[in-house]
């Protein structure tokens, strides 16, 4: 799923929870009692020209895109769907793609740029830069004292030790093996915890026309997950909650949902949502019912600063 002829990517640990109410933590005007209060909406835009890939929801109903253009981050309220640019990005060939949110910080993956980059949330400033050396930096997940990035050409792993507070530290690379089956083109794209924490899934675009891997974060071995013959040779975002397991097939503008078993060894499809409104969706992240998801509308070859982005929401299964 990229703005090139290549799909650029992604995916993530994004979490639903319930929504919060009051006027004051949505930013909104008090209302008298009885008076309907204006519904959230379920379509909303995002800059001109922005390019967004990634999104990621934390604790509160504010949702977070990366910029394929410069890096930068947008911030949207999602009662009102009105929002910001709350971090500059380090410019053109310096993307954003996959992001996460975890404990007062957003973890960016640098696409082309192979960087690993940490966003302080309260000030939008730019904490800490990795280079990584790769190809393209994909996407992440936060896991217990770690955050996990993929590289869509390069068969690895990247992982960032986190502190007892979350805070960035050492980074080191994982080699994947097993049934990993590394593509001449763009392969690993998004990634998720197993329902049990005890894995890593990513999604090999290339393998058997697009297999999700269970990969130990020990060894980096991996093994395909038994999907029941499903396959996702678009696969790019995901995301888990409890063992519901969603996946985006952004060039299909779908999002197939599986119930995995504990070990997410095995899923069983249970549906796939699409929407009209879809424009190649490419990450998803939950807020209560509602599945967000951006468009970033890969089927415009040369966007210009004044292509028009949206995210739409859908409701979750």
């Amino acid at each position: 799923m990229a703005p090139t002829a290549r799909s650029f990517a992604r995916r993530s640990l994004l979490t639903g929870t319930a929504a919060l109410t009051g006027a004051a933590l949505l930013g909104g005007t008090a209302h008298a009692a009885g008076t309907p209060k204006p519904a959230w909406p379920d379509q909303f835009p995002l800059p001109d020209g922005f390019q967004p890939e990634g999104i990621t929801i934390g604790g509160k109903p504010f949702a977070y895109f990366g910029s394929l253009a410069n890096g930068d981050i947008y911030r949207a309220n999602l009662a009102t769907g009105r929002g910001s640019v709350v971090s500059k990005g380090l410019g053109a060939g310096h993307p954003t793609v996959g992001l996460k949110i975890g404990q007062g910080r957003l973890f960016l993956a640098g696409g082309v740029s192979g960087e690993i980059r940490t966003v302080d949330l309260r000030s939008g400033a730019i904490e800490k830069v990795y280079a990584t050396g790769g190809t393209f930096v994909n996407d992440v997940i936060l896991t217990p004292g770690a955050a996990w990035f993929t590289d869509s050409f390069k068969a690895q792993l990247y992982r960032v030790a986190l502190g007892k507070h979350g805070e960035p530290g050492a980074l080191t690379t994982l080699p994947l093996s097993g049934d990993w089956v590394q593509g001449d083109d763009f392969t690993a794209n998004g990634i998720e915890r197993t329902p049990d924490g005890r894995a890593l899934l990513v999604v090999n675009c290339f393998a058997d026309g697009g297999t999700l891997m269970r990969v130990d974060p020990r060894t980096g071995a991996a093994t395909a997950v038994d999907l029941g013959g499903a396959k996702l040779p678009n696969g790019d975002g995901m995301l888990l909650l409890g063992r519901t397991f969603y996946v985006v097939q952004q060039a299909q503008n779908a999002i197939d949902v599986f119930r995995l078993n504990a070990a997410g060894t095995k899923g069983t499809a249970i549906t796939r949502i699409t929407d009209p409104r879809f424009r190649i969706p490419t990450t998803v992240a939950a807020w209560g019912d509602r599945l967000y998801l951006p468009n970033a509308r890969f089927d415009v070859e040369q966007p210009t600063p004044d292509t028009d982005y949206d995210a739409v929401a859908v409701p979750r299964v």
